[in-house]
């Protein structure tokens, strides 16, 4: 596909960065020569300089033959008009970033009356992937797929875990459990290893693992291994974002109390008045990098640490802190997606990428665009970012994939399918099973260029 891409920031470059690797044809505009010409030197691509909401700029970019322009300005006005304009310019599809919670209730109305194929929110899809994990804190990670019906979590074994030294084809027999082990991520002679978890694979100790399971088979998974399970009664959120105000509004909803400390005046003024009708929530002017503010606020005692500044590096500093001298499930938003692993090697517990999160929306609206067949991908998350992704397929009609034992399909090295969801069933596929029309199929892959379902066969 043809795409333009308006503001090379964070979110701006990693989609050039994604959907360039898949073979795109990508142009990308900002006002800002410096981001743009380090970008399309990095990435090989073209560029222009110049205000995308402007005629001349998005002609020079050429909208009048483009499939696709995704506006991802730091202005979500800004990004409407960039819409608008392609729109009447061109017969390209459209994507605007519209971030600022007073749009929210709106977003369905300028969707359909501007004609968007999508508005993208990081900021809430964030504070929605927070709320997941608090939901069941035990994971590190939560993907729903089928509407919430089945789950992918990920998780890290403790020393001691009697998962150790257990093959995965042994797992269901040995502790008579309906789950999936996908991936398996552990650091061998300080490299990286990301495995699709065949049934050779032997799970150690301290391991990130990933299962596929409905929600009560996986409580009670990890009761059978000795998981300990936490719930969350309060959270302290620090820095007052727009990140913490979706937050804040998903925890209250489920009558959990939150503390947000923030150090500006002006954003504890605002965020005060917002929830002044709700004693469940509490504002602390006071600066979060300060430890005695922290303890005397009761991070020790928080059930949930969750760091939402505007800076990474404090991000950091603040949940290492918070680990060291609490008991509480710590989780933390990191922006920029250029040290990642280098942040994986630190002590953290859950780490929140808006950045990814919004790459992984766009890329399965561009690859089910561009794909032509029986199965449409509804869902598409990279589980380990650019080395393991899960992808969820409506099967739509028969095909080479439908109606065969999976024992017998061909599948390529490196696709799993992980789990088949019929009507409200929810199937931890075994060899006999069969992919039927209708079904929705979810697939892990390290392959990352799966667009549609029969793309798993060799």
């Amino acid at each position: 596909m043809k795409i333009i891409i308006v503001g090379c920031g964070e979110v701006g470059r990693a989609l050039a960065a994604r959907l360039n690797e898949a073979s795109n044809q990508i142009t990308v505009i900002d006002s800002d020569p410096a981001k743009v010409n380090n970008l399309a030197a990095r990435l090989d691509i073209m560029s222009v300089v110049g205000n995308g909401a402007t005629h001349a700029v998005q002609q020079e970019a050429g909208v009048a033959s483009a499939d696709l322009l995704i506006a991802v300005t730091g202005s979500d006005e800004v990004n409407i008009l960039c819409c608008l304009l392609a729109r009447s310019s061109g017969r390209c599809s459209t994507i605007a970033r519209i971030k600022n919670p007073e749009y929210h209730r709106d977003v369905p109305y300028i969707k359909e009356k501007l004609g968007l194929a999508m508005v993208i929110n990081p900021e809430q899809a964030a504070a929605e992937e927070i709320a997941r994990v608090l939901r069941f804190p035990n994971a590190i990670k939560i993907e729903r797929f089928a509407k919430g019906r089945a789950e992918l979590m990920k998780f890290r074994l403790p020393e001691g875990s009697p998962l150790a030294g257990v093959q995965v084809k042994d797992l269901a027999a040995k502790f008579g459990v309906d789950v999936l082990v996908c991936t398996v991520e552990r650091v061998v002679n300080k490299e990286e290893q990301a495995l699709i978890a065949d049934g050779e694979v032997v799970i150690a100790e301290k391991d990130v693992i990933s299962i596929m399971a409905t929600r009560r088979n996986a409580v009670d998974f990890f009761r059978k291994i000795n998981y300990k399970f936490r719930s969350i009664r309060n959270v302290m959120i620090v820095g007052g974002t727009k990140t913490a105000h979706y937050l804040t509004a998903l925890l209250r909803r489920d009558g959990i109390p939150v503390k947000i400390i923030d150090r500006d005046h002006a954003v504890c003024d605002e965020l005060t008045d917002i929830w002044s009708g709700d004693k469940g929530v509490t504002v602390v002017e006071g600066d979060p990098s300060d430890q005695e503010i922290l303890l005397e606020e009761g991070v020790d005692q928080a059930d949930a640490f969750v760091a939402l500044t505007g800076l990474d590096e404090e991000n950091i500093l603040l949940s290492l802190f918070a680990k060291s001298v609490g008991h509480g499930k710590v989780l933390t938003k990191i922006n920029r997606i250029d040290f990642n692993s280098v942040v994986s090697h630190l002590d953290l517990e859950s780490t929140i990428y808006p950045k990814y999160l919004t790459a992984d929306e766009i890329e399965r609206y561009v690859r089910a665009t561009a794909a032509a067949s029986d199965s449409a991908m509804e869902t598409l998350y990279h589980i380990i970012p650019g080395k393991v992704e899960t992808s969820e397929f409506i099967v739509q009609e028969e095909s080479a994939v439908t109606g065969v034992p999976l024992y017998k399909l061909e599948l390529r090295k490196g696709v799993l399918v992980a789990a088949i969801i019929r009507e409200d069933q929810v199937l931890i596929p075994h060899g006999r099973d069969e992919i039927r029309a209708g079904d929705r199929v979810v697939i892990v892959s390290n392959l990352m260029n799966i667009h549609a379902l029969p793309d798993i066969l060799k």
